[in-house]
């Protein structure tokens, strides 16, 4: 089988994947993490491979920017190809002082200014959470790695360049740690379609300080976070 935009058969996508925006972070993460690599997508440069990591099957597949793109991908590979256990490994944005430049997030709860939840048909605010057992999984690997995370609520964002100068500030007085574009979609196609999900992101952008990663750091240097959400899968 296969969709409009994703060339895998009926049992190339393990049932454990990571899930980064970028294409070509799928790539670094499957020939650098991963044993024996298969390329099984390439639509659309949406790059997704399969290998083993200890042993254990996992897939790494490109998202995309934004909650309609990470909604599709994750909507078929629930549904369509039976994954389980979806982890997203992102970038993010820095509200807080206390959420230095490459520091870790993981995202409990995401906020979000989208009407993706319109889709549900919910009389009320949905609140997108994370799967509790990968999140304790996941806490658990980065102690015995060493790696100091944070953990807390993230926003989702429609819009990449918003207009007013400090729209940070208010989810930063909400206690809001970070922002980036693609867990709220991920978290409610997860609930919705009784799959398990989480969020993990690496600091790329201060509101505060200013600081940037470069291109090439987002793609290649955010290791920690990789290494976390392979050994949660793996656990």
């Amino acid at each position: 089988m296969s969709t409009h935009i994703n060339a895998a058969n009926k049992g190339d996508i393990a049932e454990s994947i990571l899930l980064p925006g970028d294409p070509l972070r799928a790539k670094f993460i499957a020939e650098n993490f991963l044993d024996s690599p298969k390329c099984y997508n390439e639509i659309r440069g949406m790059l997704g491979y399969t290998g083993t990591y200890k042993g254990v099957p996992v897939s790494v597949q490109g998202t995309g920017m934004g909650m309609p793109s990470m909604g599709i991908y994750s909507w078929e590979l629930i549904k369509d190809y039976g994954v389980r256990n979806l982890i997203r490994v992102g970038s993010a944005g820095s509200f807080s002082e206390k959420v230095k430049l490459r520091d870790i997030v993981f995202g409990v709860a995401t906020s979000t200014d989208s009407n993706y939840a319109h889709t549900f048909e919910l009389n009320g605010t949905y609140s997108p959470c994370a799967d509790f057992d990968l999140l304790l999984k996941a806490k658990a690997a980065a102690d015995k790695l060493g790696i100091l995370v944070h953990a807390g609520n993230i926003v989702s964002c429609d819009v990449f360049y918003e207009q007013p100068v400090d729209w940070w500030k208010k989810w930063a007085r909400m206690g809001v740690l970070a922002v980036e574009m693609e867990a709220a979609a991920l978290y409610m196609n997860a609930a919705y379609l009784g799959a398990k999900a989480l969020c993990i992101v690496t600091i790329s952008d201060h509101f505060i300080t200013s600081e940037q990663a470069t291109a090439e750091e987002r793609e290649k240097t955010f290791t920690d976070m990789i290494k976390i959400a392979l050994e949660t899968v793996t656990a």
